[in-house]
């Protein structure tokens, strides 16, 4: 996520708080390179730490880092997490290696349906497969807010056994901590039961985490709604509202998975889009790179503003471009901050910005100076606007060149408490593609939905719903999921109802050009678990009583809920095959998705909105278990021969199979026949003596199938 100015993220860390703060973050700013430091604070053990991302080389030792008094976290390739004391950034320019340092930007955040419409209850039954597969031996990792540690749908399915391996507060600072050095980590039954949820976050007491959870591995605890890999192991990290942070959550988790011997997918339901390159080229999506190499499968929400007009382009020929900012009202929300403005333009083409105050006249009142992107790396300090009773506060960052991928960009928050007047943007530049995103900000650090961009004049533009892939959903090594509803069939015969795009399911491509999302997964009013302990309000579905407390259950919509049901399905696809690798998972993911009535025919490049169609775990499966040769029948069931390459026993597996007894015969691919043989009652056979390595042909009856011997 990470490296516009190393003076972005002293934006994203300041908050509501920028204009005492952005003098002290620009007497601290001294980097490498003259590049001002962008610094997020957070609290240890109750000493203030700015956090940052660095991208290092092999001069780096985390030993003399240590020594000079930094606290290093996790690593992963060359990006590691960093916090450094309040007050002594000048401790960076000690430690050798460190060849860019950028703040940890701010990250926020019926199943049974949805497993049908997935096709996971098929592979959960074992259909057309040689034996069910329910996410056993693989770990699910979530990075989310809001969990119930207790909830019984993290048990096993006789309710006798919590699958929660471990979980990490990262907000709590009694400990103990893991070895990242903050936070505390539950590591045991007891302390899960003991600690019953996590006590602090950014939404007080949230469930968002829970449900998220549910989604990816519930067992249902004897109610319908059971998740993707309700057998699978989970991790919970409720992360500190930063990417170093993240980043640590994503290491810890890995350690222990490994120790556990076991594969991990990592699910992310949460993100923004001002705190990255929103090109997969940011600091963040270079650490989870590094990760996916190392086995790491990366899955994200891709966003809930496809229906918001936030995003903004424009072609410049030495023009002008204006439009309205709509503000998301300042007393609408208790933690309301302001918009935050994001702007990126094409490499070595730099723009001019400037904000405006009109009437509903359209008479100008008041504008800001000009503020030249081709000046940076600067942050400037706080101008506010004055005009006919209104105030528009104004804080801005630019960087004539992002040090990880040369775009020019700019970010501007805008704080406007009244309304009384209109305010807009002014863009001017000789050349180049101009992007801009409107986002609502918090003053918790948090905030994620867009506000449009108007044409309130004939002659200004409109915002529109494309580029709306966030971070962290844009990195490379990251499945981005995009939401529908859940398909069914009202009765027998009848046809498909619902499974259509959700409305809010965000847009692609990358400014890059680049597909995304990738799937898209059921996200539409999903019923999963809730946090026992929550003060917040959800729409109740049905509870269960475990013992002695009351767990509920409850309806939620969001790409956040997409991405736990995707999650689940990659913890199926390495159960069927654990040697695969991260980038073959997601090969398999997106080349399995199916298409239907509602998606139409896509592209083979992808889908703006669907990605490369609807998920489908039975079809994913098949792949992970390089079951090429299935075939159908001509009821139209699936067939196919188990395991292919096999070097002795082989199941072959059928709904409608023909009653035990069949005959059936070997030929090599010259014709001839080497050996005939009876199927047993179980549909399998043994090739004895072993085959000579190579393609043979195996057929019974009107079915053939390819079957290569290893």
């Amino acid at each position: 996520m990470r490296t516009v100015s190393t003076f972005l993220f002293l934006f994203l860390g300041l908050g509501p708080c920028l204009l005492a703060q952005t003098l002290d973050a620009l007497l601290l700013s001294t980097l490498k390179g003259n590049r001002p430091a962008a610094l997020s604070k957070v609290e240890i053990q109750g000493q203030p730490y700015w956090s940052v991302l660095a991208k290092v080389n092999g001069d780096f030792s985390a030993q003399k880092a240590r020594q000079a008094g930094l606290l290093v976290g996790a690593q992963a390739g060359q990006i590691v997490s960093l916090k450094i004391p309040l007050g002594k950034t000048e401790l960076l320019m000690s430690v050798p290696g460190i060849q860019l340092a950028v703040a940890a930007p701010k990250a926020q955040p019926s199943l049974e349906r949805a497993r049908k419409d997935t096709r996971a209850d098929s592979v959960h039954q074992g259909f057309s497969l040689p034996a069910p597969l329910r996410g056993k031996d693989v770990v699910i990792g979530i990075t989310d807010w809001g969990f119930d540690y207790t909830h019984p749908t993290f048990y096993d399915s006789a309710l006798q056994q919590t699958r929660i391996l471990a979980a990490w507060d990262q907000f709590k600072q009694s400990g103990p901590a893991p070895v990242f050095g903050y936070g505390t980590e539950y590591n045991s039954p007891a302390e899960l039961l003991q600690a019953g949820s996590d006590t602090s976050n950014i939404y007080q007491v949230h469930y968002h985490g829970t449900h998220v959870a549910g989604i990816a591995a519930g067992s249902g605890a004897g109610t319908p709604h059971v998740g993707m890999a309700p057998e699978a192991d989970l991790l919970m990290v409720t992360f500190l509202v930063d990417a170093a942070a993240v980043l640590d959550a994503f290491q810890w988790m890995k350690q222990k998975a490994d120790l556990a011997g076991k594969r991990l997918v990592v699910n992310m339901s949460w993100g923004l889009y001002y705190i990255g390159t929103l090109d997969g080229q940011s600091l963040l999506s270079q650490a989870m790179d590094a990760l996916a190499q190392q086995g790491v499968v990366f899955v994200s929400s891709a966003g809930n503003n496809g229906d918001v007009y936030f995003h903004l382009s424009h072609e410049f020929a030495s023009d002008t471009l204006r439009s309205g900012i709509e503000m998301y009202p300042f007393t609408a929300h208790p933690n309301m901050w302001g918009q935050c403005l994001s702007f990126w333009g094409e490499v070595g083409k730099p723009f001019d910005l400037q904000l405006e105050l009109r009437n509903t006249s359209n008479q100008l009142l008041a504008a800001s100076p000009w503020y030249q992107s081709s000046q940076g790396p600067i942050v400037l300090p706080d101008t506010v606007l004055y005009a006919g009773g209104d105030s528009l506060r104004i804080s801005v960052l630019l960087d004539a060149a992002h040090p990880v991928n040369q775009r020019p960009h700019a970010q501007i928050k805008v704080q406007q408490i009244s309304g009384n007047l209109k305010s807009n943007i002014v863009a001017t530049a000789a050349s180049g593609t101009l992007h801009a995103w409107n986002v609502t900000e918090l003053n918790n650090g948090v905030g994620n939905w867009g506000m449009p961009f108007a044409a309130w004049v004939n002659g200004w533009a409109a915002g529109n719903r494309d580029y709306g892939i966030g971070e962290p959903a844009a990195g490379a090594s990251v499945l981005a999921v995009a939401s529908h509803s859940p398909e069914f069939f009202p009765a027998p015969g009848s046809p498909m109802a619902n499974g259509y795009l959700s409305l809010f399911s965000s847009k692609g491509p990358l400014i890059t050009g680049k597909m995304k999302p990738d799937v898209s997964a059921p996200g539409g009013n999903i019923t999963s678990a809730v946090n026992s302990y929550t003060n917040a309000s959800y729409t109740f579905a049905t509870s269960v009583s475990f013992n002695g407390r009351n767990y509920p259950f409850g309806k939620a919509s969001g790409t956040s809920m997409a991405s736990p049901a995707a999650a689940g399905v990659a913890a199926l696809v390495l159960q069927a095959n654990p040697n695969l690798s991260a980038e073959q998972v997601r090969g398999i993911l997106r080349e399995s998705a199916r298409e239907d009535i509602r998606t139409g025919d896509l592209p083979d490049s992808g889908h703006v909105q669907w990605g490369h169609g609807k998920i489908d775990a039975l079809a994913a499966v098949h792949k992970a278990l390089n079951l090429s040769n299935m075939v159908l029948n001509s009821q139209g069931n699936q067939v196919f021969v188990f395991p292919n390459p096999s070097s002795g026993a082989v199941q072959i597996s059928s709904q409608d199979w023909p009653k035990e007894g069949k005959p059936a015969e070997l030929f090599d691919l010259h014709g001839r026949r080497l050996r005939q043989f009876r199927l047993f009652a179980d549909r399998s056979t043994n090739i004895e003596p072993a085959l000579a390595p190579g393609m043979y042909l195996l057929s019974c009856g009107r079915l053939h199938w390819t079957l290569k011997v290893d």
